[in-house]
């Protein structure tokens, strides 16, 4: 055998020795089981996801309901009631009149396919197309919309009781948002705690917002397709007006599941009919898109193209049409989380050392008054400094637009911290 210093040294080779402790091994274990919980209760964590953001978004209607002298507890149960029979009578009214519209599209196949062919041929360019239609057999091909209707049906069925749930859940969330909050407080370090809260609050402003004004765009293209179906004698005008309503919530391709539906039943009507209705919405849909949601909206997502492109994309794949129609709450969510965290992304600019320092000053000055102060009132004062810190962003946001001689100066003084003894 030959001695170890009779082998060549060379300074390149390293000898890297790796010690796992007994801590790792437990962190990893602890990391791999709370995968599996989450793997396992997932659809818990989804509703209850949702159920956050119906609370966000509900929030402010609450607190407006609070100024206005009505008691918290009237105006949550109040905003309840809407909900639930809005929920209610949407199911009802969508669910049976979609299932016989599609019963009637059935029936009234073979008058839609003549009409068709007979349009046609009018024009010689798709006078071709006229034989093919002829030789379709349109009751065959409109058949499996009799079975996509029942699973339609039993999917809203679903929906209802899913959403019903939501609601329900949301409602407790408001009704005890300040235990919920100090209990989220009391497993964050006492350092964290004002960081929370303005993630908390703008999450409820980003979110909130987002969602209110896509009720919005949902409720004023519903009445546009009323109106229009109403007018060009299409059955059901005021299901399909719903049907458009949730459609518009999907980004992207809503536009489509507005126009096809609609078009496809005016088709009992007429070729022409059903064609003005298919440019007026698409008319309107163009009218949303470039003027009344940058309008609505303003700035609140603050996501670019890109990112919303991405979100839909990871969402649809995730969760299917749920999973879209979250996607953009929760990137705007995972953006405000970065921007309360201070993380440069690339292409930002770098954020100034001066906001680091505030940052430090508020959270240090903030531990000393909510020191021995129960994890309640901690969250409320939390709340407080943060609310009095976005008051003063959008303070100054606002004289920033103005010239400088207009501006006020007291606006851009820092807001005062509560005390522990007035929120006591």
């Amino acid at each position: 055998m030959m001695e170890r210093d009779q082998f060549p040294t060379d300074p390149r080779i390293r000898t890297v020795r790796h010690e796992l402790s007994l801590r790792s091994v437990f962190s990893v274990l602890a990391i791999l089981g709370s995968l599996w919980v989450v793997w396992r209760i997932w659809q818990i964590l989804l509703l209850l996801i949702i159920a956050l953001v119906l609370a966000g978004t509900l929030s402010p209607i609450v607190g407006w309901l609070e100024r206005h002298h009505v008691r918290r507890n009237w105006g949550l149960g109040l905003v309840l009631l809407m909900l639930v029979a809005a929920i209610a009578g949407v199911g009802a009214l969508v669910v049976p009149a979609l299932v016989t519209q599609i019963s009637d599209l059935i029936a009234s196949a073979p008058t839609i396919q003549a009409h068709l062919a007979s349009y046609l041929v009018q024009v010689p360019a798709l006078a071709r197309g006229a034989d093919m239609i002829r030789g379709v057999g349109a009751e065959r091909l409109l058949a499996p919309l009799g079975a996509y209707a029942l699973t339609f049906a039993g999917a809203a069925a679903t929906v209802v009781v899913l959403g019903l749930t939501t609601v329900v859940l949301a409602f407790y969330l408001l009704a005890d948002s300040e235990r919920v909050k100090g209990f989220i407080f009391a497993l964050l370090p006492r350092r964290f705690h004002l960081r929370s809260a303005r993630i908390l609050l703008d999450m409820e402003t980003v979110v909130g917002g987002y969602v209110r004004g896509q009720v919005l765009t949902s409720v004023l293209i519903g009445i546009f397709t009323f109106i229009i179906l109403w007018i060009a004698g299409t059955p059901s005008p005021l299901a399909l007006a719903v049907v458009a309503a949730f459609a518009d919530l999907i980004p992207f391709v809503g536009g489509a599941l507005v126009i096809l539906p609609a078009g496809l039943a005016t088709l009992t009507q007429g070729v022409l009919p059903a064609a003005l209705v298919c440019l007026a919405l698409l008319g309107y849909l163009q009218l949303e898109s470039h003027i009344l949601v940058p309008r609505i909206y303003g700035q609140v997502l603050r996501l670019s193209p890109l990112a919303v492109v991405i979100a839909l994309l990871i969402g649809g794949e995730l969760l299917g049409i749920v999973g879209a129609l979250l996607a953009l709450p929760v990137a705007a969510g995972f953006r405000v989380v970065i921007e309360q965290l201070r993380i440069e992304l690339p292409g930002e600019q770098p954020t100034e050392g001066t906001q680091h320092v505030l940052d430090a000053q508020a959270e240090a000055l903030y531990a000393q008054q909510t020191e021995g102060v129960s994890a309640v009132n901690a969250a409320e004062i939390a709340t407080v400094i943060a609310e009095h810190e976005q008051e003063q962003e959008q303070a100054l946001s606002g004289q920033l637009e103005t010239p400088i001689e207009e501006r006020d100066a007291t606006t851009l003084a820092p807001p005062p911290l509560a005390t522990p003894a007035a929120h006591s």
